[in-house]
């Protein structure tokens, strides 16, 4: 069976699944393999559940005339978005970066849903099955694409780019994030800069922020559409940027107070505000998307617990973030500040310098009180009235509930395998 007539099938469903547990009924499931389990087993059960149409790769699994065995089922959901975003012709905003994605995702789809009928990228399944599956959900309704790509290595976001062939392309920024599987932040900066070659190669269009040179180097003699601050030459000129705690910027005359807190989110917000501009969403619009949008999954939340103010931003970390979210904490006006910060992973033989830069700089700081927990934080550990370490989050714990938190500011932020959330437990 070509891939034509699998997608023809595709049509055909509800929806597509690659988990029986998310099963509806009239959708496909395709059989993806994992490290420790072969999905081809589940085949029979999600026709149970109501799956119209099951795609394999083992033929042992062949169970009747609505099974579809192919030679690799990964790629063959690779193959199938690709024909399907063809077959919609709609025009498709792509975005990597190693900070911010996620939310300048959210930010950007905000902004162009006031005019358009938009879908985009859910929650962060932005790697070599999600983009696909993010693809796969587009309709013939949908008007505009909104498609999120991470990469913790070199060729991933030329890889992704190739399957959902992206009319726009936005890079956040260029951080010290997954330098284990890149190979250091010129790695970094040449695999995100993948996704500029694409454009450049295609002829098609570039948000660029002007705050940014390395944007600016690696964009040069690409169609693009630019964004600064108090820039005169940029085709949207932000001004005004405040964060105290919360982001708040002027362009054309308009005030927009947003609900994302810290500096470092302003410039997610200045690409939402741009790319709306592009596509001619009404001003009045766009200050609605950005001033209703609240964020969630642990990305820079403000909390009350008790008398306490959290800010939790413990999804994830890496050394670029960790930087600019303890700067702009520290720049705080309020009392009694806490830091609860947890180990940067992904960072390999950089490891060990990254967490020291971070420590060194919390030695020096005299306005907060600072707890470091992971192992790569206690191998820097320094004798400090103001910084204390903490092996396992076990041992925080323990400590946590000798502790009384009263009119507190703290800052929550981790590495997502540190699940710093679970300090919240121990705040009242």
């Amino acid at each position: 069976m070509n891939i034509q007539d699998i997608h023809n099938l595709f049509l055909q469903c509800k929806s597509l699944s690659i988990d029986t547990r998310k099963i509806e009924k009239g959708s496909m499931f395709f059989a993806i393999k994992g490290e420790n389990f072969d999905a081809n087993a589940f085949a029979e059960e999600a026709l149970k559940l109501g799956a119209l149409f099951v795609v394999i790769d083992n033929e042992s699994y062949f169970i009747d005339g609505r099974t579809i065995l192919v030679e690799n089922s990964l790629e063959t959901l690779q193959e199938l978005a690709k024909f399907h975003r063809n077959y919609l012709k709609l025009p498709i905003v792509a975005l990597t970066g190693s900070n911010g994605k996620t939310t300048t995702k959210e930010l950007i789809n905000a902004v162009l849903s006031k005019k358009f009928n938009t879908k985009a990228t859910v929650g962060n399944l932005n790697n070599h099955i999600g983009v696909p599956l993010t693809l796969l959900s587009f309709t013939k309704e949908t008007e505009i694409g909104i498609v999120e790509m991470g990469a913790n290595h070199k060729k991933e976001i030329q890889f992704l780019c190739e399957i959902a062939l992206p009319d726009y392309g936005y890079i956040t920024n260029f951080g010290k994030a997954h330098l284990e599987g890149f190979g250091g932040v010129e790695g970094v900066i040449e695999g995100k800069s993948e996704m500029y070659q694409y454009l450049a190669k295609n002829d098609k269009l570039v948000f660029v922020n002007l705050e940014d040179p390395i944007q600016i180097e690696k964009s040069a003699g690409i169609r693009s559409f630019t964004f600064g601050v108090n820039n005169d030459k940029a085709n949207i000129n932000i001004k005004n940027i405040q964060a105290n705690p919360f982001v708040a910027i002027e362009y054309d005359n308009f005030a927009i107070q947003s609900h994302l807190i810290g500096l470092y989110n302003a410039n997610n917000i200045n690409a939402a505000v741009s790319i709306g501009n592009y596509f001619k969403v009404d001003d009045e619009a766009v200050k609605e998307a950005i001033e209703n949008y609240i964020p969630e999954n642990n990305r820079s939340q403000l909390l009350k617990k008790g008398s306490n103010q959290i800010i939790l931003d413990a999804y994830n970390a890496n050394p670029s973030s960790m930087s600019v979210a303890i700067a702009n904490f520290l720049q705080l006006e309020n009392q009694n500040k806490i830091m609860i910060l947890g180990d940067m992973f992904e960072l390999g033989k950089e490891s060990e310098q990254e967490h020291k830069i971070i420590v060194d700089s919390l030695i020096k700081q005299d306005n907060s009180i600072c707890y470091l927990i992971g192992k790569s934080f206690y191998l820097n550990k320094v004798s400090s009235e103001k910084v204390s370490f903490f092996e396992t989050f076990n041992d925080f714990a323990d400590y946590l509930k000798t502790l009384q938190f009263n009119e507190n500011t703290i800052l929550i932020k981790g590495s997502r395998g540190m699940a710093l959330e679970r300090t919240l437990e121990y705040i009242s």
